[in-house]
């Protein structure tokens, strides 16, 4: 039977006596030691999240939620899905795009990029496009005028500022009596953007819808229509629903199936770094075990007495768990306050510390990303607590196990 007598034991078995002392040390080692454990894992978690949340913002700020495209690629009359699109709550806006590969060329500079023809007055709505211009505007993109504006990456791979000429080359072919030649248009750059996005800063250029379906002859057709939902995290069954609605002849993908692979190689980095520092706090959990095996050497003459007046085997294993439990508690405690305090503080400290020792751990000229982020997600904190408590439980359990088979009459022999 369970009497409060155990647990007052083991909370006193908590205060060392003057010749134990070093028993005392194992034991502050040992919730140091959880706590240290327990406030990296939930610091670490926390500023993971914050990277994945600043990039999923930064990839879905110029990504469409969802795109719908025809059978053929194409799109022809994407105004008559208009009053469609319109009737379904979960679709905020639209905006159509023509889309293709090309090579962009200037003062012998070369390089891929992907051409994308926009509406000036749709694609502010389904994408930050607009915020994200660094030079020049939007609306300077006008049809029958060939401007385009670039990411900054890419420009400065071509060597380009606005105001300068580039020739775009396209895959379709025009026969001429010197033969079939490649498609070739100039533009003038009249402006940048900035992503912070690799695959969109080197690789990604805008100029008007117009001008990109004379470019690709698309005629009337358009590549597509870009979506945005009001529910990003539930676009697979908004796009399935979708579908359904547009019928047979339509096509409705979503961001997920664009960018899965990087987000699921985000969330495996995320596991295995969890997994990583988990064995930290294993193994301030296992110090548990040399404390208590200490303990239990220094106290089995006590426990011998214990026996003879009538305390259990039971009993006595349940008085060092209550000990290496309020060990484990407490080391948990302290380190949840400790990670949550840091992890609610980091865009504040590392700042700091950098003005303070003169250094920059994320410079902006290498990174995309210049601060460190950070997101506390509680259900992390949860999950930490939980599992380093678990293990705490889970090693005062050989300790108090080897306390309970002290045989009274062996060791009260000699005394």
């Amino acid at each position: 039977m369970f009497r409060p007598l155990i647990v007052y034991i083991g909370l006193r078995y908590t205060r060392a006596k003057r010749r134990t002392r070093f028993i005392s040390f194992i034991t502050l080692t040992s919730v140091l030691g959880i706590a240290l454990g327990v406030t990296a894992l939930i610091t670490v978690l926390s500023v993971m999240n914050g990277f994945e949340a600043e990039l999923r913002e930064r990839i879905l700020g110029m990504t469409a939620h969802a795109t719908v495209t025809g059978g053929e690629g194409s799109l022809r009359d994407w105004r008559s899905l208009e009053p469609m699109l319109q009737m379904q709550p979960s679709v905020l806006a639209w905006a159509p795009y023509v889309e293709g590969q090309v090579m962009l060329t200037s003062d012998r500079r070369v390089s891929g990029a992907m051409l994308r023809g926009v509406l000036v007055d749709y694609e502010p709505k389904v994408s930050e496009v607009a915020q994200r211009i660094t030079k020049g505007r939007l609306d300077q993109l006008k049809p029958g005028e060939f401007g385009m504006i670039m990411g900054e990456e890419l420009a400065q791979a071509l060597g380009l500022i606005p105001g300068d000429q580039v020739t775009v080359i396209t895959p379709q072919m025009n026969a001429t009596p010197a033969g079939i030649m490649p498609r070739l248009k100039r533009f003038t750059l009249t402006g940048t953007f900035k992503v912070g996005m690799y695959e969109y800063d080197r690789n990604l250029a805008l100029i008007h819808m117009d001008d990109a379906a004379k470019l690709f002859r698309m005629e009337d057709a358009v590549s597509g229509l870009r979506l945005k939902l009001d529910d990003l995290f539930n676009a697979p069954k908004l796009t399935r629903d979708l579908a359904q609605v547009l019928g047979r002849g339509y096509y409705v993908s979503d961001w997920t199936r664009a960018h899965s692979n990087f987000f699921k190689a985000v969330q495996t980095e995320k596991s295995v770094m969890f997994i990583i520092l988990l064995l930290i706090v294993a193994v301030a959990a296992f110090n548990i075990v040399s404390t208590l095996v200490m303990v239990v050497t220094d106290k089995r003459a006590d426990i011998a007495i214990l026996r003879t007046q009538g305390m259990t085997p039971a009993e006595v294993m349940g008085v060092f768990m209550v000990l290496g439990t309020v060990i484990g508690a407490f080391g948990t405690l302290v380190g949840c306050v400790g990670g949550i305090a840091l992890a609610l503080n980091v865009e504040t400290l590392v700042p700091m510390i950098e003005k303070a020792f003169g250094v920059q751990f994320m410079p902006g000229d290498v990174y995309y990303i210049s601060q460190l982020p950070s997101k506390l997600v509680w259900a992390d904190v949860y999950q930490i607590a939980g599992m380093a408590f678990l293990l705490s439980l889970l090693a005062t359990i050989y300790p108090a196990w080897q306390a309970s088979r002290i045989k009274p009459a062996e060791e009260l022999r000699y005394e």
